[in-house]
């Protein structure tokens, strides 16, 4: 199943991004991946937000804040077409929930981590991504 998590420095994001961004970015995750839009895949997206101290982030530049979204998905679940689709929309997600525009697009990393089929596991079982494509396929069925 998906996992997404953006790590900005506190105080970067504005109140209402701040307060919209974790489930926007399951969200776009689960459309770029494919996933049917339905209760039991939409609790399975996790989206974490973690806010270090804004200290704790710098570049050898400048202390401008920068974000950093890391996706975790199934090996297999996201061709390049989609990955690509996924970095872009993550990228408008974040610098619409920092108050930023379009010029700070670099400010906003995306990292695509692929797990291997085999080593993810939920309730006490391996989960392999054959496995979720059977689920989804009957819950379009359906």
């Amino acid at each position: 199943m998906p996992m997404i998590r953006l790590t900005a420095p506190s105080g970067a994001l504005t109140d209402q991004g701040r307060a919209e961004v974790q489930r926007e970015l399951a969200r776009a995750l689960l459309r770029w991946e494919g996933a049917p839009d339905t209760a039991f895949f939409r609790a399975q997206a996790w989206s974490y937000l973690h806010e270090p101290p804004a200290e704790a982030q710098t570049t050898a530049e400048d202390d401008l804040p920068r974000f950093r979204v890391d996706v975790t998905v199934p090996e297999g679940a996201l061709p390049d077409r989609r990955k690509s689709g996924l970095v872009e929309e993550a990228t408008r997600i974040v610098l619409k929930a920092a108050g930023l525009t379009d010029s700070d697009a670099l400010r906003v990393w995306v990292l695509i981590h692929e797990q291997a089929d085999g080593t993810w596991g939920a309730g006490g079982s391996v989960i392999r991504y054959a496995d979720l494509k059977a689920l989804a396929k009957d819950a379009t069925d359906a």
